[in-house]
């Protein structure tokens, strides 16, 4: 127990350090930026800012871990990374951790800065980090394996880590469901769970669903403070593309001239691009919804808080499977 609450601590110190202005954190950031052109300065900040916040408190922490019994035997956990926005494989890095088993990362190839210097940042309060948790370039003779990719890598996951114990996460989205009685403040934190690391995460919102006579104005209204994602080029080009295939198509759309929306009962849409679907009964449509395994969240009025989406606790597990629980079972 002491060694667990000597990681607790060094993790907690770590959140300070990602919260902080230090040279060398900003110089990593900025390498981040320039090996990948979907992150920004400040979606880093966010990113960093939130794993600090949620995750990186000494009483959250402690408070988690007390839910669960660690395993008397280390055992290897192969990890396949996902770099769709800054820090998105983290949680799996401190549930490995935590749980005592050695680590085997393999990092994705647009987010392969930011951990590693946080590791370098860790190994100096916690030496012993270097030999429990280390990179790879290949996952193998593991006793376990957690992966996250696409349905088609998904696919080759199933198929190759099929003998051993294993995690295998596909692509997820999240959708919200409005009523129409919003304040322009929620409809403000939507916007966040919509257009944050430019929709590109599975907590990201890509549909939403709307009652029958929805008025689309104050929503627009409260998108309009994402406008400058115009700006990036490489939304453009996403913005630019679906655009010119809908007038080519003749599909009928409505646009803001930074988002364009579109109605479709799929809930995965592309980047500049928003769904949305009508409704005739709540109830009836959050039990559909609840059903459907391609969700990670359903935001909303007496659901997940507007403009929390991006905000997971530790117990967030994504596509709900409890890594911890799964670690600690070895």
């Amino acid at each position: 127990m002491t060694l667990l609450n000597d990681k607790i601590k060094n993790l907690a110190a770590l959140g300070r350090y990602m919260e902080g202005d230090s040279a060398a954190w900003i110089a990593a950031k900025e390498r981040a930026v320039q090996g990948n052109q979907w992150f920004t300065p400040e979606h880093i900040d966010l990113a960093a800012g939130n794993i600090a916040g949620a995750f990186l408190q000494e009483d959250k922490l402690q408070a988690w871990m007390n839910a669960y019994t660690l395993s008397t035997q280390q055992k290897t956990a192969g990890i396949t990374m996902a770099g769709n926005i800054p820090l998105v494989g983290f949680h799996d890095f401190l549930c490995a951790y935590l749980s005592g088993h050695k680590a085997l990362l393999k990092y994705a190839s647009k987010d392969q800065v930011l951990l590693p210097h946080l590791l370098e940042v860790l190994a100096k309060q916690d030496p012993g980090i270097a030999e429990q948790v280390q990179a790879a370039e290949q996952l193998k003779n593991c006793d376990a394996y957690i992966a996250t990719g696409s349905n088609n890598s998904a696919r080759y996951f199933e198929q190759y880590f099929a003998r051993y114990p294993h995690i295998i996460r596909r692509n997820r989205t999240s959708v919200a469901i409005l009523d129409g009685t919003e304040t322009p403040a929620e409809l403000q934190a939507l916007a966040d769970d919509v257009f944050l690391y430019f929709g590109l995460g599975c907590r990201n919102v890509t549909q939403v669903c709307v009652p029958e006579g929805y008025d689309f104005a104050p929503l627009f209204e409260a998108f309009w403070r994402y406008k400058d994602l115009i700006n990036h080029h490489k939304y453009r080009n996403n913005y630019d593309y679906y655009l010119a295939i809908y007038l080519l198509n003749k599909v009928p759309y409505r646009s803001n001239d930074a988002v364009l929306l579109v109605q479709n009962d799929t809930p995965f849409s592309a980047v500049s691009v928003l769904h949305y679907r009508y409704y005739t009964d709540r109830d009836v449509l959050f039990e559909e919804l609840k059903q459907n395994n391609d969700l990670q969240c359903i935001v909303g009025k007496a659901y997940t808080p507007f403009g929390r989406a991006q905000v997971p606790a530790l117990e967030d597990y994504a596509d709900g499977v409890d890594t911890m629980a799964f670690l600690c079972s070895l």
